[in-house]
């Protein structure tokens, strides 16, 4: 294990629906996108950025995606956001990759566009998704990736479907939360159904991002509280539930592509600690913790998590799929 600190692609199938679709009824519309002056590399979305996309899942869930620089030969990131937000979340991670690494990103189920099923919903399941997207753009393998509840996604994938893993990014994320999880993530969904979203937002933002970085942009801690808010609540009491309940531990041994856990220094939603069980857990994985960073770090310092990644896919498409780990 090392410490730091500090595809050849078929073309994609024609796409489902475009967006400008309506979004499911149960859903918000995505907040409107702001002018980009003076936003810098950080913002969440800008007026150029490509048209959602949706496919049906194989249980009837309509799944939105985008994609950003699909080509022949470049090699592909499938991105998961973090809970409450949505696939604009890897914008800023998807520009400064321009030209190095394609993006695909989704809306789990439950947020942004996507829609939801009755009862609760499972990483596995949100994998799964992932994988039926990836299969609909034709794409034959890729670093799958995810930060916070993404990241138990993305494990999920790479143990489920390790056949069209290239690598594994892991940032900001966990494997387990622990024996107390059930209930304390119970907690927080009642509090959200009994208070509203908007009783959770001065406690989200000071786990999402540094005082420092508060500070200074204000105007990306804005666009957070208003994905936030815009969050269907079911979707977000299912999400919660969900990751009570995860326990990916069982997974990390099965693990053998190029993986990269990334995860701030400041990161009190999930620690240290938890990153370095990951980078523990599976043989040959790196492990690079942020200073002065917390929770959100594809928007706190997005231009170093870009940068992470595309080596991260440089490593993972030079060598073949399934040869011995060192």
């Amino acid at each position: 294990m090392t410490l730091l600190k500090t595809s050849r692609l078929r073309p994609p199938r024609p796409r489902a629906t475009i967006a400008g679709d309506e979004p499911p009824p149960h859903m918000p519309a995505a907040p409107p996108a702001r002018a980009p002056s003076a936003r810098g590399p950080h913002a969440m979305s800008t007026p150029s950025l490509p048209s959602v996309s949706t496919l049906t899942a194989s249980d009837g869930v309509a799944v939105a995606y985008v994609t950003h620089g699909l080509a022949p030969g470049r090699p592909v990131l499938a991105l998961v956001h973090s809970l409450a937000m949505d696939h604009r979340f890897w914008d800023p991670v998807a520009r400064a990759l321009a030209g190095r690494c394609a993006v695909v990103a989704i809306d789990a189920r439950g947020h942004g566009r996507s829609g939801r099923a009755d009862g609760p919903v499972t990483a596995a399941r949100i994998a799964q998704d992932l994988r039926e997207v990836v299969d609909h753009l034709g794409l034959p393998a890729v670093v799958v990736g995810g930060a916070s509840m993404g990241g138990c996604v993305a494990l999920q994938f790479a143990a489920d479907h390790p056949t069209r893993t290239a690598g594994l990014a892991l940032l900001d994320t966990t494997a387990w939360y622990g024996p107390t999880a059930p209930a304390d993530w119970e907690q927080r969904a009642c509090k959200a159904r009994d208070e509203g979203l908007a009783s959770l937002t001065a406690f989200q933002q000071t786990r999402w991002f540094s005082d420092a970085f508060r500070q200074a942009r204000p105007d990306v801690v804005q666009a957070c509280i208003d994905c936030f808010l815009a969050n269907d609540l079911d979707g977000y009491m299912a999400a919660c539930r969900m990751l009570g309940a995860f326990d990916g531990r069982g997974l990390l041994a099965r693990i053998a592509v190029p993986t990269l856990v990334l995860v701030g220094e400041e990161d009190y939603a999930a620690p240290v600690a938890m990153a370095q069980a990951l980078h523990a857990g599976i043989a040959g994985s790196t492990l690079e913790v942020v200073p002065a960073t917390r929770h959100l770090t594809p928007l706190e310092v997005p231009e170093l998590v870009a940068d992470r990644l595309a080596s991260l896919c440089a490593k993972s498409f030079a060598a073949p799929r399934g040869a011995p780990r060192p």
